[in-house]
């Protein structure tokens, strides 16, 4: 099995020279050894996954020069506009490799929302006309197919995916030194807010850590997830499902917690609430500046201020905190105030190893949530 540095070196010695992409679990040490070693103008962890296939189409254009594009499989839905009608050869014909973590590989175990996806992958990729390879876990093999996908689409001007399951690159997450920042964790954040929002309010926790920490919470207290919608997958989506349960019942308090990745990958979404003004919805960004659910990677968001872009889309209302106390005092004014209003929460980077999994399906959360707004 490769090592991260020997697979960067591998794309190295063939030509690559350019990355962009979205951190992938699978693809951690890869990632965290490309945010390491590999300056701002060369590698730009992008909003989603179609801005890294323009991002690599950019580039190409200015050098003549493939890029290397990496994403997890979930992210090929991100990406699928631009492959097929930017870069795909019947278009411009913009040659890239694409590096797809495998999520969901099938006859390995992995959660609900990888499965589906998993098995489709490579039909996926078959129905768009990207040429893939699978990464084998030996090391020389693994440069034969690194060079055989930027052979082919250098000389085909086409995007060639290489697919990599689960182990087939090896390593470590970041070795750099994160600045010092907030003390307040994430979990701590969400148990906050849970405790603080009214018997009536329900909850839209983003994919990841979020809705984790926020089931955890509901378990040691003792109390159902009933009022809680822990997203699974869809990342980016958490204020739209959010925004469609609060303008169905304006009488009823919707709380969304969300991440600063997910808020830049669909950043849209908060023009969308801002132009429709629900009086009900409270949107909670917690901003530790990384992908955290995936390896910690850095997110595109150590200049943006989450209150100011919420002010000037049109939310009702806007807050910075840094601190529990803070917190749970900001949380007492949103409960009463109109919205639409935000919140962004600053926080360090982590989680507790031992984090658990919820226990329940994603279909026993959706029914049981539908049968608390009904009663």
């Amino acid at each position: 099995m490769p090592s991260a540095e020997i697979a960067f070196r591998t794309f190295t010695d063939a030509g690559i020279s350019f990355w962009a992409g979205v951190p992938d679990s699978l693809l951690k040490p890869l990632c965290a050894y490309v945010a390491d070693h590999v300056p701002d103008d060369r590698h730009v962890i992008a909003a989603n996954e179609g801005g890294a296939i323009a991002l690599a189409t950019g580039r190409y254009l200015a050098t003549g020069s493939p890029g290397a594009v990496y994403l997890q499989n979930s992210g090929l839905g991100n990406a699928m506009n631009p492959l097929i009608s930017l870069a795909d050869p019947a278009v411009y014909g913009i040659p890239m490799v694409l590096i797809v973590g495998w999520r969901g590989e099938p006859g390995h175990h992995d959660e609900p929302q990888h499965l589906k996806q998993g098995a489709t992958t490579l039909p996926m990729l078959d129905a768009i006309g990207v040429p893939y390879l699978i990464a084998p876990h030996d090391e020389n093999a693994f440069a034969a197919v690194v060079n055989t996908a930027l052979a082919q689409a250098t000389a085909e001007n086409r995007p060639v995916a290489i697919v990599v399951p689960k182990g087939a690159i090896t390593g470590e997450g970041s070795q750099r030194p994160g600045a010092p920042g907030p003390t307040l964790t994430r979990e701590t954040a969400v148990t906050t807010v849970a405790a603080s929002v009214g018997p009536r309010d329900a909850i839209v926790a983003t994919t990841g850590k979020t809705s984790r920490e926020l089931y955890e919470y509901r378990a040691r207290s003792g109390e159902s997830t009933e009022r809680d919608f822990l997203m699974v997958g869809s990342m980016g989506h958490a204020s739209q499902i959010a925004l469609g349960l609060a303008l169905s019942d304006p009488s009823r308090p919707v709380w969304v917690l969300d991440g600063d990745g997910a808020v830049i990958m669909h950043m849209g979404s908060l023009a969308v609430i801002g132009e429709h003004a629900p009086a009900n919805l409270r949107h909670v960004v917690l901003n530790n500046h990384v992908h955290d659910s995936v390896g910690g990677q850095p997110t595109p968001s150590q200049r943006t201020d989450f209150a100011e872009l919420a002010l000037a889309a049109g939310y009702r209302l806007a807050e910075t905190v840094s601190d529990e106390a803070s917190l749970a005092e900001a949380v007492g004014r949103f409960r009463e105030a109109v919205g639409p209003s935000l919140l962004q929460v600053l926080l360090r980077p982590g989680a507790r190893s031992d984090l658990g999994r919820p226990q329940s399906s994603p279909q026993q959360n959706r029914d049981a949530l539908m049968q608390w707004l009904r009663r």
